[in-house]
């Protein structure tokens, strides 16, 4: 489904201050990108995407005056007339009055931020990602375990919420139980989050619903987090091969970001969430260049060659 917001919503969460084109404050943004206007304010409009908010900062506005009334004008007018969704100026951008004109002309709301150009870039990006980035939505568990996000994953009733419980009484941190939305920032960077009903929550089979900031206070819990591992709890299969040393290497692709998996096993007499911990510890290693597994095996082949460690 996709995803858009209000320009009033917009507007409130920003804290914008509306300066001209209120009738625009009704329409959708669908697109998580922002145009700066340098080319168009020159003319040139080939590759202009309407769909993004336009920010003007100090440096456009200024090379904006530099240009004769009718030419700024006339670009102004081609910029308004292609229906951008909205216009930001940063904090302590010179607004032409043509502006306003064209504002409210082509009913387009234009907005003033409290912050400086690169700030105010950064923070509405930010926004507009969160809320309009393409997400996926995992049946799992994600945990912060020292600082490592940890996506458990699994068929239902095989005691992912039950791990999830064990590892926030250690001292982990909860970010989604059931159902975890993931975002990529950028190849490489997986966000993993909660849907805002299910915040704090999570479903205990024999429980019910418990809300884990009341149960283990504040600490127990946060909103999002890099996912840096996935951890499949499976059934145990003993016509199944599985890997003691270590040294294979699990991978699962989300979006174009490709990440570590680990599959356990589960059976009575094993503490899953242990088991689990310790995942994401050694895979914390390893992505601090300390490979348990392949130096055991080098110590190994060099006993057996004859060689000193």
């Amino acid at each position: 489904m996709d995803r858009k917001i209000l320009i009033s919503k917009f507007q409130a969460d920003n804290n914008l201050e509306l300066l001209a084109g209120k009738e625009g404050i009704n329409k959708e943004l669908i697109v998580d990108e922002i145009s700066r206007p340098g080319l168009e304010f020159t003319g040139f409009f080939d590759y202009f995407d309407n769909k993004r908010i336009v920010l003007v900062g100090s440096k456009d506005a200024a090379f904006l005056g530099t240009l004769p009334v009718e030419v700024r004008k006339k670009n102004l007018d081609k910029l308004f007339s292609l229906n951008p969704p909205c216009i930001v100026f940063s904090k302590n951008v010179k607004i032409d009055e043509l502006f306003y004109e064209m504002a409210d002309k082509y009913k387009i709301a234009m907005f003033r931020t409290q912050l400086r150009t690169t700030p105010s870039s950064s923070k509405l990006f930010t926004y507009l990602q969160d809320k309009l980035a393409e997400r996926l939505s995992i049946h799992g568990t994600l945990m912060d375990i020292n600082g490592m996000g940890t996506l458990i994953i699994g068929k239902s009733g095989i005691g992912k919420s039950e791990t999830a419980l064990d590892l926030i009484k250690r001292g982990h941190q909860l970010i989604s139980d059931d159902l975890v939305e993931i975002i990529e920032k950028e190849p490489g960077n997986l966000i993993g989050t909660s849907p805002d009903i299910l915040k704090r929550y999570m479903e205990i089979r024999g429980i019910g619903i418990v809300d884990v900031v009341t149960m283990f206070g504040a600490s127990s819990y946060r909103d999002r987090k890099n996912i840096r591992l996935v951890v499949e709890l499976e059934e145990w299969n003993e016509n199944k091969y599985y890997d003691r040393l270590g040294l294979d290497s699990e991978k699962i692709k989300y979006f174009n970001t490709e990440i570590a998996k680990v599959t356990i096993p589960v059976l009575p007499g094993r503490t899953v969430s242990l088991l689990v911990e310790s995942a994401a510890m050694n895979e914390k290693l390893k992505l601090l260049g300390h490979n348990s597994a392949l130096e055991f095996v080098t110590k190994v082949d060099n006993k057996a060659l004859g060689k000193e460690d």
